[in-house]
């Protein structure tokens, strides 16, 4: 492979405002809504993304509204890099999300914790530190 293996991801979210005002406290960062067809925003879909360059490591990703696209439960796990995940999680709670795993070692791996948003995903939060 000459790129890494997960190019993009999408978070499915039943209350898009609620996901948003969620996502942005937690990460500190604004999202911007993607442009979307005609076709796509007449059966109710919509996107916002999370800030990404593309010249950098990593994937970028959206929270997406699509009628029929259920949120919550395990069938993918997203992970998010951080520079100490206790920061993230700290926020969490107070964003009306809820800790599912507080920090721990995942030993040379650096450390994780596990957190619900508001629309019943779970995501992780990865540091190195």
């Amino acid at each position: 492979m000459e790129r890494n293996p997960v190019g993009w991801f999408e978070i499915y979210v039943q209350d898009i405002a609620r996901a948003r005002r969620f996502y942005e406290a937690v990460f500190q960062c604004k999202l911007q809504r993607l442009g979307t067809p005609a076709s796509m925003q007449d059966a109710g879909m919509e996107l916002w993304a999370f800030p990404a360059q593309p010249e950098r490591r990593g994937a970028g990703g959206a929270l997406v509204k699509m009628p029929g696209a259920p949120s919550g439960g395990l069938g993918t796990l997203v992970y998010f890099s951080c520079a100490d995940c206790a920061v993230e999680a700290a926020r969490v709670a107070p964003a009306g999300g809820r800790i599912e795993r507080p920090k721990m070692a995942i030993g040379d791996y650096g450390h994780i914790a596990l957190a619900v948003d508001t629309e019943g995903n779970t995501i992780g939060l990865h540091s190195m530190q």
